[in-house]
C-alpha cells in the first residue's frame, strides 16, 4: 500500500504560497543578480534559450549557444593576397622555365603569336604600345606620388618607389639571362616585356597611392584597362611575344601584391595605434 507523500508545509507554516529560497541551495533556473549573494544560473539570462533564438551553425544547422565553429576555411580571405603572390610567383617560374627550355608552352606561345601579329589599325596597337614607355607611365606615377605626399602618405609613396625601382633591377637580368629574339626582330632581349611591366607597376602603383582618397576604386578599373591595352598593343603591332607580356604581368602582380600588403599592414597599425583602450 503507496502512502500519500506528506506535505512540506509545517503545521505552524500556514503560507501557501511558493517556497522561499533556502541558503546552501540552488534553483537551477533562478535568476539573481551578481554579487547579491543569491544562487543564480547566470546573470540577464532568461531561464531556458528559445528553440526559434538558437544559432545556426554552418549550412543553417541547429547550434548551440555560442555557435559550434565550423570547419576552418581552406583558404582563410586574410590570407588570400599571400596566397596570390605565391600563384603569380610559381606561374612566372613556369613560364621562364618553358623560355629556357623551348618547351610545348613555348611552342604554342609562338603558333598563337602568328594568328595576333599585325592584325588591328597599326596606329592604334602603337599608341597602346606607348603608353608602356618611361615618358607616358612614369609622369601619372610621379603625379600620383606628389599627391600622396601632400597627403602625408609618405610611407605609401617609399613603397610605391621601391617597387618601380625593382622593375629594371628584375628586368635586365632575365633580359640577358633568357636571351630570347623578339617575333619580328632577331635580336634577343625580348623575354620579360620591360614596357609592360613598367605600364602595370606605375599605374598600379598609382591606383594603390590614390585609392584610399576617393570615394569609388575607380584609379584600380583603370590601372587595369592601361596595362592590358599596353600588353595588347605590344602583341599586336609585333613587339613581343604573347608569354613575354604574361610573364611581366605575373612578375609585377608579386610587387603590387606585396606593395599592398605593406601598405595595408602599416595602416592597420597605425589605426590600432590610434584607438584608446577601454
Amino acid at each position: 500500500m503507496r502512502e500519500t507523500p506528506r506535505s512540506r508545509v509545517t503545521v505552524g507554516d500556514s503560507r501557501q504560497g511558493p517556497p522561499q529560497l533556502t541558503p546552501g541551495r540552488a534553483f537551477a533556473h533562478t535568476t539573481g543578480a551578481s554579487g547579491s549573494g543569491s544562487p543564480h544560473r547566470s546573470d540577464g539570462r532568461p531561464p531556458h534559450t528559445p528553440r526559434g533564438a538558437r544559432y545556426t551553425g554552418p549550412g543553417g544547422r541547429p547550434g548551440t549557444t555560442p555557435p559550434v565553429p565550423g570547419r576552418p576555411a581552406i583558404f582563410p580571405a586574410e590570407r588570400l593576397p599571400v596566397f596570390s603572390v605565391l600563384g603569380c610567383a610559381l606561374l612566372f617560374a613556369l613560364i621562364t622555365w618553358q623560355v629556357r627550355t623551348a618547351g610545348p608552352l613555348l611552342r604554342l606561345d609562338e603558333r598563337i603569336d602568328r594568328h595576333l601579329v599585325n592584325h588591328g589599325p597599326s596606329w592604334l596597337n602603337q599608341a597602346f604600345s606607348d603608353l608602356g614607355n618611361m615618358q607616358v607611365a612614369l609622369p601619372v606615377l610621379a603625379l600620383a606620388m606628389g599627391y600622396a605626399l601632400w597627403r602625408g602618405s609618405r610611407f605609401d609613396v617609399g613603397v610605391a618607389a621601391i617597387a618601380m625601382a625593382a622593375v629594371p633591377a628584375l628586368v635586365i637580368p632575365l633580359k640577358d639571362w633568357t636571351a630570347r629574339p623578339g617575333p619580328l626582330d632577331p635580336s634577343t632581349g625580348y623575354f620579360p616585356s620591360g614596357h609592360s611591366a613598367t605600364a602595370m607597376v606605375a599605374y598600379g602603383g598609382a591606383a594603390l597611392l590614390l585609392t584610399p582618397y576617393t570615394t569609388r576604386s575607380r584609379p584600380v578599373p583603370v590601372a587595369v584597362i592601361l596595362t592590358v591595352a599596353t600588353g595588347t598593343g605590344l602583341v599586336l603591332h609585333g613587339y613581343h611575344w604573347p608569354l613575354d607580356v604574361v610573364a611581366s604581368w605575373c612578375m609585377c602582380g608579386c610587387l603590387l601584391l606585396i606593395a599592398s600588403l605593406c601598405v595595408s599592414r602599416r595602416n592597420r597599425h597605425r589605426s590600432s595605434s590610434r584607438t584608446p583602450d577601454c
